[in-house]
């Protein structure tokens, strides 16, 4: 039975584990990346800087603290940098493929509620990844704000009583 969302109920970047799982989850699934058939080609000059600042930018995206926003960039920059990448479905599925499984080796929260907050927003980030991909100029103003995601509709982790 869910638990109703209250100020006591912890970020999903808290449930996570904080800062450190969330970089170690970026630099174990880019490392997968770069060895993948599919992958491999749209990411190889991917900065050395990629791996933290996608780190930074999921953690804040679920309650962390503003790293990403606050020193390296905003929504419209991370959405900038998908502008005619030509991403396929096809990418985007082995993209959401890779990191779940990579969750699941580093051994992420597997709870349902976390689980179904975190593919959630796997999901709908990468299909506007997808979109943005193929756009040549981004529909948003540039001062538009990061997404948060939270809980949904569970309103917090499954606590057995």
């Amino acid at each position: 039975m869910p638990v109703p969302e209250t100020k006591s109920t912890p970020t999903l970047y808290e449930w996570a584990g904080g800062m450190e799982v969330f970089e170690k989850l970026m630099d174990a699934f880019y490392t997968q990346v770069l060895q993948d058939p599919l992958l491999e080609p749209v990411f190889r000059h991917m900065s050395p800087n990629h791996r933290r600042h996608v780190a930074h930018f999921i953690a804040e995206v679920m309650g962390g603290p503003k790293l990403y926003s606050s020193e390296e960039g905003s929504h419209f920059k991370m959405i900038q940098k998908h502008l005619s990448k030509h991403l396929t479905e096809q990418h985007r599925k082995r993209w959401v493929e890779l990191l779940l499984t990579t969750a699941d080796t580093l051994q992420l929260p597997d709870n349902p509620e976390f689980r179904s907050a975190f593919v959630a927003y796997i999901e709908w980030g990468t299909r506007i990844a997808v979109i943005n991909s193929n756009l040549e100029e981004i529909p948003m103003a540039p001062d538009e704000p990061m997404p948060r995601w939270g809980w949904g509709e569970p309103g917090g982790p499954y606590i057995p009583g």
